[in-house]
């Protein structure tokens, strides 16, 4: 069996930059077995796998250990690799996903929107252990469906957090997002999923899912510039529209293949 394989790295206009994605385009489901060994052998924080159904694409994303239920930069990529690599002819792409419903991507210019479910979070008390293993203190963690968010106090802090992963890893969440105001956008993040296999995420679309909201009402602002500042780094358009959040961003084609299994 032939698979075609498009590397993508996404959040970004450069390759080298943004967040790698392995885009893979099948005519049916696959074991899934199979679908997680080939996300281990593309050893990229996720890889998507999309089957054609009547109104687009059926959507699944896998990191190297899990099949996760939302994944941005995936998304991003697999929209960026059926507009520029296979012609889709619209100007917009319906994905229908396992866990996170229909996901709608629309080329905007040199922008593909991505809309997305927009996730609430509530204050809570720093989970035991959660200080010792980003060795900062938070100004506030909140805590929403999957992921913690940790406010810290400035951008500065942020690029110079360096985590004990193994004790971030004790932490009971998918993830969690660290985020401060930002100097050259509103907002800056990084986001840390040990338990997935992902250390550092290099730019997470699915986080600011939960930023948008966080920071349009801390901004009082609904249109949103940021900027995870990771080490490849990348950069996110946001609009906060009530229970979505419409996130846009480029893509860059790295690499096109086959995989043969």
């Amino acid at each position: 069996m032939r698979i075609p394989l498009y590397h993508v790295d996404a959040f970004t206009s450069e390759v080298f930059s943004g967040n790698p994605a392995a885009v893979c385009l099948l005519d049916r489901w696959l074991d899934d077995p199979i679908l997680q060994a080939i996300a281990v052998e593309n050893n990229v924080s996720d890889t998507a796998f999309l089957v054609p159904n009547a109104e687009g694409f059926d959507l699944r994303w896998f990191t190297p250990v899990t099949e996760v239920a939302l994944c941005g930069h995936a998304t991003l990529a697999s929209a960026f690799v059926l507009f520029n690599c296979q012609d889709w002819p619209a100007e917009c792409i319906r994905f229908q996903t396992r866990w996170s419903g229909t996901l709608v991507v629309t080329r905007r210019g040199d922008l593909l929107e991505m809309d997305f479910p927009a996730i609430a979070t509530h204050i809570i008390s720093p989970p035991a252990g959660l200080t010792d293993a980003l060795g900062v203190k938070p100004q506030e963690t909140l805590d929403s469906a999957e992921d913690l968010l940790i406010v810290l106090d400035s951008e500065k802090t942020v690029r110079e957090v360096q985590p004990d992963f193994p004790a971030l890893a004790r932490i009971a969440c998918r993830g969690i997002i660290i985020t401060a105001r930002g100097e050259r956008g509103d907002f800056v993040s990084r986001f840390f999923a040990p338990r997935l296999g992902i250390p550092e995420d290099p730019v997470t679309g699915s986080s600011h899912s939960v930023l948008a909201p966080y920071w349009a009402g801390k901004l009082g602002k609904n249109d949103l510039h940021a900027l995870q500042v990771s080490k490849r780094g990348g950069e996110l358009f946001c609009i906060h529209a009530g229970e979505r959040v419409k996130i846009s961003g480029q893509a860059a084609l790295y690499m096109e293949g086959m995989i043969i299994v």
